[in-house]
């Protein structure tokens, strides 16, 4: 097993039913992968998490922050995205309680059996999942000239516009088509 990123020692207190206590703290991290693009943090991820037991589980729940930069998808221009997501996560505290009736297997996990909760995973799930599908640095994003690559933001690039798509290819009737 490795080491847990975030090492989060559960005190003896909430291992009786009904308690909760409060943490919060920083993790430094230079950058994350998502798909097919990077991520880099201009500071440390802040965040804040209750944890409370309810007889057979600790449930976590609080929220994570971050600044990001990544590239815009269409110009690559940097795109700063100040992220917020929130925490969540169940973990059984009895190695060999059987799996919760309500709950599908991918929706708890086990708490290990040194008491140490790794909070890595619950903040970049909670940060990940607020990471657009496509970043944009802007919605009308003009992007790139696909001939010369000049940024068609900071205007017109001067190539010649494309020759028109000849009449017997398939999908020459799109070539009119408005979009609204």
């Amino acid at each position: 097993m490795t080491e847990p990123l975030i090492p989060l020692e559960i005190p003896e207190r909430l291992y009786n039913v009904a308690e909760t206590e409060h943490f919060q703290g920083a993790y430094e991290l230079d950058q994350v992968e998502a798909g097919p693009d990077t991520y880099a943090f201009d500071g440390p991820i802040s965040w804040e998490a209750q944890i409370t037991n309810t007889g057979e589980a600790l449930l976590v729940s609080g929220s994570a922050q971050a600044r990001a930069v990544t590239s815009c998808a269409r110009c690559l221009e940097d795109v700063v995205l100040d992220l917020q997501g929130q925490i969540e996560g169940y973990f059984l505290i009895d190695q060999d309680a059987e799996d919760p009736d309500d709950m599908a297997e991918d929706e708890f996990d086990v708490l290990s059996e040194d008491g140490v909760l790794d909070m890595e995973p619950l903040i970049m799930a909670a940060l990940l999942l607020e990471v657009p599908l496509t970043p944009l640095c802007r919605e009308d994003c003009a992007g790139l000239c696909s001939s010369c690559g000049a940024n068609l933001n900071q205007g017109e690039c001067g190539c010649q516009p494309e020759e028109p798509i000849p009449a017997k290819n398939p999908f020459a009737v799109l070539a009119d088509l408005t979009f609204d």
